[in-house]
C-alpha cells in the first residue's frame, strides 16, 4: 500500500490555532471526567468506605485483568442536566480472565445506586454492545432500583432490561452478575435473570418487596436477611449460585466464571502485526479544525490513525470529496470512508459502491465524519442528488459488516445518516471535541426560519418585523449552538464518548478487538436503488 504523503505545516497560524482550540476543550473534558470519577462526592464516598464496601470504579479495576485497558461508554451522560454526571452508573469494554466483556457497574453513593432515565439508556447501550458484538455481560450491582420521582420515565421502557437479559442468555451470551448491596423491586430480577449471580455475605439485599411494604403488603415482620440476604439466597431460595466471604472474594469468583466459559472469538484475528503512523499523533490537534465550517484535509487524519500510514486509496479521482480505501489499523483490515466536503451526487455513487466492496469482503469499515449534508439546488436536484445520496444511505443501512465511526468535525443533516451516525447502528461511536451535530447549522437553520416568517408575513399582507424578526434569529441561533455541542450531544447519549483525537487509534484498535468476538460477515442484499 501507498504511504500518504504529508504537508502539515505545524508553525502556521491555523494550526496554533486549532492546537490552542482543542486543548482548551480537552482540559474541559479532563474536569468533567474528574468530576465523573468523583462519584457521590467526599462526603457520600466515605458514609460508603465505613461501610467496608468499595467504590464502584475500585471493583472494575479489581475485577479486570492488571493493566487491562477499559473502553468506557457514556461517561458524560447526563451533561447539562440535573442528573448527576455520569448518570449513576459505569458501563465499558474490558478485560476479564482474558476475555472482553461488557462491565456495568452501579454507582452505589450517588442515590444508592438508583437507575434514572439517562443511566437506563446508558445501560441498554451496553446492552446493545454486549449484543452486537458477542460479548459477555457482567453486572456489578448495588443499586436502590427505580429513581422514584422520575418512574413515569423509567417504568415502561425499564422492562426492557429484562427482556435484553434474557435474551442474551438465549444466544448463548453469558451474563454474570455480582451483587454486592441492594438489588430490590424490579432491580431483583437482574440477579434471577442472570446466568451466574454471586452474593456477599452480609453485603447482598435481593428482594421483591422490603420490609416495610411486606409488613404493610401481607402484615409480616421481617429483617433483611431474612427476606433477601445473601445465605438465604443461597443456602435456601437458590437465586444465589456462589456466597461470597466479601467483596474481593465476589470479584475472585466473578473471574473465576470467566476463565471457565472457554470463551473464544468467532472473528478472523488481526492479518498482520501492528504497525505505528509514520507521523506524530498530536499533529492531530493542529489538522482538526476548531471551527467546523472551516475544511480539513481528511488524508492527513487517515495517515496519523492507520498502520505505517499506508492507504490504498479507492477511485481517488472521482467523487473527491468522499475519501474511500482500504488499510490496515492495529493489524486489523478495515475499509475507510471519510469526507473532504459535501456529498455530491458522484460522492454518493462512489461511497455506495464501496460499502457493497467492503461488505463482499467481509471487512469493518471506519467512518471518519465531518460533512456538511448533501449538495442543494436546482442544478443538483436535476442531476438526481437524492436518488444518489438514497443509495449511500441504502448501502450504510443494509451493511452487516462492522461499522465504527469517529466525529471529527461537523455532522449536519442527512451526512449523519449516510456517514454512519447513531441512528445507523454503528458497532461504536465516539466523537472530538470539536464535533457539532445538527439538522443544519446555526446561521442555516435560523435564516431559514427567518424567510419561513417572512415569506408568511408577505401572504398575509402585514409589516415584517425586522428587529424582532433579529431576536428570534439571534435566540434560534444560541439554540442551536448550544444543543450542537459535542458535550450537549454526548450527554444525550447521541454517541458513545468524547475522546482525546490523539486516542482515537487506541480506541479503534480496542473497538476493533471487540467486534472481532462476533462474526464478521458482509451481505449481499440491498434496498432497492433507483437508478
Amino acid at each position: 500500500m501507498q504511504v500518504l504523503p504529508t504537508h502539515v505545516d505545524v508553525r502556521s497560524a491555523t494550526y496554533a490555532r486549532n492546537r490552542d482550540y482543542f486543548l482548551a476543550r480537552l482540559e474541559e473534558l479532563e474536569r468533567a471526567l474528574a468530576e465523573v470519577n468523583a462519584a457521590g462526592g467526599s462526603k457520600y464516598v466515605e458514609r460508603h468506605r465505613r461501610r467496608g464496601k468499595l467504590l464502584a470504579r475500585e471493583r472494575l479495576e479489581l475485577l479486570l485483568d492488571r493493566d487491562a485497558p477499559f473502553l468506557e461508554i457514556g461517561a458524560l451522560a447526563a451533561w447539562g442536566t440535573d442528573f448527576a454526571l455520569g448518570a449513576s452508573v459505569i458501563c465499558g469494554v474490558g478485560v476479564v480472565s482474558g476475555v472482553e466483556c461488557v462491565v456495568v457497574a452501579n454507582e452505589p453513593t450517588i442515590k444508592g445506586g438508583s437507575i434514572n432515565p439517562y443511566g437506563q439508556r446508558k445501560v441498554a447501550r451496553a446492552m446493545e454492545i454486549c449484543r452486537d458484538n458477542r460479548l459477555p455481560m457482567i453486572n456489578l450491582t448495588e443499586s436502590g432500583g427505580a429513581d422514584l420521582p422520575h418512574q413515569a420515565e423509567l417504568f415502561v421502557p425499564g422492562g426492557g432490561m429484562f427482556r435484553e437479559l434474557t435474551r442474551r442468555s438465549a444466544e448463548g451470551i453469558p451474563t454474570i452478575c455480582l451483587v454486592f448491596g441492594s438489588s430490590t423491586a424490579g432491580g431483583a430480577y437482574i440477579p434471577g435473570m442472570s446466568d451466574y449471580v454471586v452474593m456477599v455475605k452480609e453485603g447482598a439485599r435481593v428482594f421483591l418487596g422490603g420490609p416495610p411494604l411486606v409488613k404493610m403488603a401481607i402484615h409480616e415482620e421481617s429483617s433483611e436477611e431474612e427476606l433477601g440476604g445473601a445465605e438465604m439466597h443461597s443456602r435456601v431460595s437458590g437465586v444465589s449460585d456462589y456466597l461470597a466471604e466479601d467483596e474481593l472474594d465476589a470479584l475472585r469468583l466473578g473471574r473465576e466464571i470467566v476463565a471457565q466459559l472457554g470463551w473464544r472469538k468467532l472473528g478472523p484475528p488481526p492479518s498482520a502485526a501492528a504497525e505505528e503512523p509514520r507521523y506524530d499523533v498530536e499533529e492531530l490537534l493542529g489538522i482538526a479544525s476548531a471551527d467546523v465550517r472551516q475544511p480539513f484535509e481528511v488524508r492527513e487524519v487517515i495517515a496519523r490513525l492507520v498502520d505505517g500510514s499506508r492507504f490504498h486509496e479507492f477511485k481517488a479521482t472521482y467523487g473527491t470529496t468522499l475519501v474511500t480505501g482500504f488499510a490496515r489499523l492495529h493489524g486489523y483490515a478495515v475499509g475507510v470512508v471519510a469526507n473532504n466536503g459535501v456529498i455530491f451526487s458522484e460522492s454518493a455513487q462512489k461511497g455506495a459502491q464501496f460499502i457493497q466492496l467492503c461488505n463482499q469482503l467481509d471487512r469493518p469499515i471506519l467512518f471518519l465524519q465531518n460533512v456538511t449534508g448533501f449538495m442543494v439546488g436546482r442544478r443538483y436536484e436535476e442531476r438526481g442528488i437524492i436518488k444518489d445520496g438514497a443509495k449511500m444511505i441504502n448501502a450504510v443501512s443494509n451493511s452487516t459488516v462492522p461499522h465504527l465511526t469517529v466525529m471529527i468535525g461537523a455532522s449536519y443533516g442527512a451526512g449523519n445518516y449516510a456517514m454512519s451516525g447513531r441512528a445507523y447502528k454503528p458497532r461504536f461511536l465516539f466523537t472530538w471535541p470539536n464535533h457539532k451535530i445538527a439538522v443544519m447549522g446555526p446561521e442555516q437553520l435560523a435564516g431559514v426560519l427567518s424567510i419561513v416568517r417572512r415569506q408568511a408575513a408577505e401572504r398575509a399582507g402585514v409589516p415584517f418585523d425586522e428587529a424582532r424578526d433579529e431576536r428570534l434569529r439571534r435566540a434560534v441561533e444560541k439554540q442551536i449552538e448550544n444543543e450542537s455541542y459535542a458535550f450537549y450531544a454526548s450527554g444525550q447519549l447521541w454517541d458513545d464518548g468524547i475522546i482525546d483525537p490523539r486516542d482515537t487509534r487506541t480506541v479503534l484498535g480496542l473497538a476493533l478487538s471487540a467486534v472481532h468476538s462476533a462474526p464478521v460477515a458482509g451481505t449481499a442484499r440491498y434496498g432497492v436503488f433507483r437508478m
